[in-house]
């Protein structure tokens, strides 16, 4: 995972979102309360909590899929809230999604060469040869071959699915990435290899994630920062470290509770890289007192 810059690609302010029910809409369900969090280039937020929690609406809002009814929404500079329809679907060139599920995103009827370079084509990339180039070099990275980009998704596996909607998500290269659950859906064992080629591809791309998740362990595996939403509101947020040595609200406790061996890997994790760093600054050390007596030698 990358260092990020001093200033925030994406800032959320006191966000409120709420649906109408009942007959004629007279009453309104509040579904989110003043949500508010930052998130630097290069790095990943981690927004956790339950089902209902409304981390995937704050998603839906950052994306321009449903309106905010108050509140800023702020990316690279820009308030999206104020855009036009025209505005907003130019910036989604910059701003792409994975959802949870790949098969709702990837059209049976297309090859997956055709579905790759679909958005491409959409944003105006009229030369050919360049979109079949970025089909290629996407797909390559997430581990589909020329060959295998001739099949339809159906002819795919769930996880090689979810590699095929990354890679049309990171065709247009995007700035931000807003993930929503893309390996809760999958076997356990696909989960891992997925998430290390999301962490691999953020080294490679300097990406930037928004990162929907209802289980805090994958959470503190991706997220430099992680925002735990309760009820509509972020009710503890702070460095992946502070959230689960220092959990504050009752909330995030009960989460990690449910988590068996959280706190136990935490732990483990960081006596690790404790150790890493002695090690370094002993070596550090040791070639500092090498270096001052050969200069004494050569006195």
């Amino acid at each position: 995972m990358n260092n990020a810059s001093a200033t925030p690609l994406l800032r959320v302010e006191k966000l409120n979102k709420s649906y109408a029910k009942g007959i004629g809409g007279r009453h309104r369900t509040q579904i989110l309360r003043d949500v508010s969090f930052e998130l630097r280039r290069g790095q990943t937020l981690g927004l956790v909590g339950e089902s209902g929690s409304g981390k995937s609406t704050t998603a839906a809002c950052v994306m321009g899929l449903t309106a905010a009814d108050s509140g800023l929404i702020e990316f690279d500079g820009v308030d999206l809230t104020t855009l036009s329809k025209a505005g907003m679907r130019k910036m989604r060139r910059r701003i792409q999604m994975v959802f949870q599920d790949p098969n709702g995103s990837l059209d049976p009827r297309f090859t997956v060469a055709d579905l790759v370079e679909e958005p491409l084509i959409v944003h105006g990339v009229t030369d050919s040869a360049e979109r079949s180039r970025r089909v290629s070099e996407v797909l390559d990275r997430v581990g589909i071959s020329v060959k295998q980009a001739q099949r339809y998704p159906f002819a795919f596996s769930g996880g090689q699915r979810q590699r095929i909607a990354i890679a049309r998500a990171l065709v247009l290269n995007p700035d931000l990435v807003v993930l929503d659950e893309p390996v809760s859906a999958l076997d356990v064992s696909i989960q891992a290899q997925v998430l290390n080629l999301l962490s691999d591809l953020q080294d490679e791309l300097g990406l930037t994630y928004l990162f929907i998740v209802h289980d805090l362990a994958v959470a503190r595996l991706m997220s430099h920062h992680i925002a735990v939403m309760n009820a509509g509101e972020i009710v503890e947020a702070g460095t992946s470290a502070d959230v689960f040595d220092n959990t504050t609200h009752p909330y995030t406790r009960a989460l990690l509770d449910a988590v068996p061996g959280a706190r136990r890997r935490a732990a483990q994790q960081r006596t690790a890289a404790q150790q890493r760093a002695a090690a370094q600054q002993r070596t550090t050390a040791a070639l500092a007192t090498a270096g001052t007596a050969d200069a004494m030698e050569g006195m």
